[in-house]
């Protein structure tokens, strides 16, 4: 199951996932692999479980990022564009541009700017070249508005729970283009949502799962401000 893919490293963590059904493709298996997220996880990083980063902030269980890679993964191919709104520790925007390529781009944005500064020391720590190539930026701002600059994406993933979808992730995806996003009150029921939007500019919803992930709020609320 995977809530018992836990590893004694790195390469056994992602053994496990991927013998218990979670890992699926080649593609998620290999950036999972070259990914060390004990680079991102000071505490207990091959438990398949969620463990804290501060700030009110967790780093997903990796069965959920292995999850969230492999629904996204047609749209993460070799120069294709990405947006992870919660990047926290910077483990799975680093995943998302290890399978976009050298001729893709990866934004990855946070509010809490030490966060965004910690992701950025984690990704130094064994990735340094996919930030000074650009294929990678982490930036600070309100995730629930997108990061226009770099606009439109093919893949959108949220890590954090919205009470609706936010219509600026919508405007900000291709056509073609798929989101993820945890949808559902915070300590109330929540639901991971699959939206993919069509040519027309219209979307379809797929409810997948239930979940619990902490809420995409505002910087004082999730600070206890």
């Amino acid at each position: 199951m995977a809530w018992r893919s836990h590893g004694r490293d790195n390469n056994d963590l992602i053994s496990q996932l991927k013998s218990n059904g979670v890992i699926k493709s080649e593609i998620v298996e290999a950036a999972m692999r070259s990914v060390d997220r004990g680079h991102y996880s000071a505490r207990s990083p091959y438990q398949d479980s969620p463990q804290s980063i501060g700030y009110a902030v967790t780093i997903s269980a990796p069965h959920m990022h292995a999850y969230a890679l492999e629904i996204l993964q047609s749209h993460l191919q070799p120069g294709m564009r990405a947006l992870d709104v919660g990047s926290g520790s910077g483990y799975l925007a680093v995943c998302m541009a290890e399978m976009v390529g050298e001729s893709g781009k990866v934004v990855g944005i946070d509010h809490v700017k030490e966060l965004v500064d910690i992701s950025i020391d984690n990704v130094m720590k064994g990735k340094a070249e996919l930030l000074t190539s650009g294929r990678l930026q982490l930036v600070v701002g309100d995730g629930r508005r997108g990061f226009e600059a770099s606009a439109p994406y093919d893949a959108i993933h949220v890590g954090a729970a919205s009470d609706g979808v936010p219509e600026a992730l919508i405007r900000q995806l291709k056509p073609g283009g798929r989101l993820v996003i945890p949808v559902g009150p915070e300590h109330g029921d929540q639901h991971l949502d699959l939206i993919d939007k069509m040519a027309d500019g219209t979307t379809t919803t797929q409810r997948l799962m239930g979940v619990r992930y902490v809420p995409l709020t505002s910087l004082n609320h999730q600070l206890g401000r």
